[in-house]
């Protein structure tokens, strides 16, 4: 049985990574083009737009928490916390860059309202913060 260790205690961490990236990948997309619709008009790159793309990549490291707070759980359960956990961090990044794409877009094309849309991207992050934490106490 303690061979399933690596394999729990890789997933917490791989799962909600392939999360971030998703997520990452889905608001620089859009980013990109609300800095080409900028461009076209004659106006210069809002930098703005990168702290919205780099919001779903804190997900890694919850799942980089989560692998370490696993490593003495036993085998089994450090493979089901693991998985399930890592869903659902890597659910929030990618929710959280559908998001954050809406918000380059929005951001690109007013100039207003970051405030906001780190708020609304806040509360999708603090589902991964209580994932992760709920996990800690699965083994009690």
């Amino acid at each position: 049985m303690n061979e399933l260790m690596p394999v729990g205690f890789y997933l917490a961490f791989a799962i909600p990574s392939l999360g971030s990236a998703i997520g990452c990948g889905i608001a620089a997309q859009a980013a990109v083009g609300a800095w080409k619709k900028a461009f076209l008009s004659g106006k210069g790159a809002n930098m703005l737009l990168l702290a919205l793309v780099g919001a779903p990549m804190t997900q890694v490291f919850y799942g980089f928490i989560l692998m370490g707070a696993i490593r003495n759980f036993d085998p089994a359960l450090s493979m089901i916390i693991g998985l399930i956990g890592g869903i659902a961090i890597a659910t929030t990044a990618v929710l959280q860059g559908r998001a954050s794409a809406y918000a380059c877009d929005s951001l690109g094309e007013t100039g207003k309202g970051f405030g906001q849309y780190l708020i609304a991207l806040g509360i999708i992050e603090t589902i991964a913060i209580f994932v992760m934490v709920f996990s800690f106490g699965v083994a009690g």
